[in-house]
């Protein structure tokens, strides 16, 4: 919840391009963290396999960014929490045995807790500016806003338990990297979306981050057969 609350955080403050290029350090996270949990150290490869994957989603991003410090913490704290979540989540998912649980029903305890432990703080938060009769008088169209409303919550709802379902059959090094490839879809249907001219920066950035997967997913299958 915390890490969901950072990012919308730092969007508020700083550009999209910034935020995500701040989270594409994601896999540093992971790496530090999968090793003080689960005891998982990668080779020296595997971790340089992340480098052009970070650098390029932060050359992607390159044209957008406008620094801000609360914006740029805030994405870093929204790092370490959600990679903390994918750790102990992968944890928790490590086996066979009964007290283990699976990817729905870890996906569905959380995000039921999230919703009460949400609640009060929207409450406390927006108050009387989120009454139907405060939208009503700002002018704005209530029934287009719980459409949108609803509408975002179903494809976050969705995206959060797809990302559970791929954490139970992956580590969370490569959870980590999958989320790098999706900022530089996020950056690109940006660009097409809003009709932003692509340079070539942007495009040296993607395909960068795009050779660094290809290059950690080659090295993570050929690390059994060295062994």
């Amino acid at each position: 919840m915390l890490g969901t609350v950072f990012t919308n955080m730092s969007l508020g403050m700083v550009a999209v391009s910034f935020t995500h290029t701040v989270k594409a350090s994601e896999p540093f996270f992971t790496v530090l963290l999968s090793a003080f949990f689960l005891g998982e150290v990668p080779s020296p490869l595997v971790l340089g396999s992340l480098v052009p994957i970070v650098g390029g989603v932060a050359l992607a991003s390159l044209t957008e960014v406008s620094f801000n410090w609360v914006g740029f913490w805030s994405a870093m704290a929204s790092n370490l929490l959600n990679q903390t979540r994918n750790v102990l989540s992968k944890r928790l998912l490590g086996g066979e045995e009964e007290e283990f649980m699976d990817d729905i029903n870890l996906f569905s305890v959380i995000t039921v807790l999230s919703f009460l432990l949400s609640l009060p703080l929207m409450i406390f938060a927006e108050g009387v500016s989120f009454s139907p009769a405060f939208l009503q008088s700002t002018g704005l169209n209530l029934q287009e806003l719980c459409v949108r409303a609803a509408l975002a919550g179903l494809c976050f709802h969705g995206y959060q338990k797809l990302s559970y379902m791929i954490l139970a059959r992956v580590s969370p090094v490569t959870h980590s990297v999958a989320n790098c490839v999706k900022r530089v879809v996020v950056i690109v249907s940006s660009v097409l979306f809003f009709r932003t001219p692509i340079s070539p920066v942007n495009a040296l950035g993607t395909g960068a981050a795009l050779a660094g997967v290809y290059l950690y997913s080659r090295l993570k299958k050929a690390k059994p057969k060295s062994s």
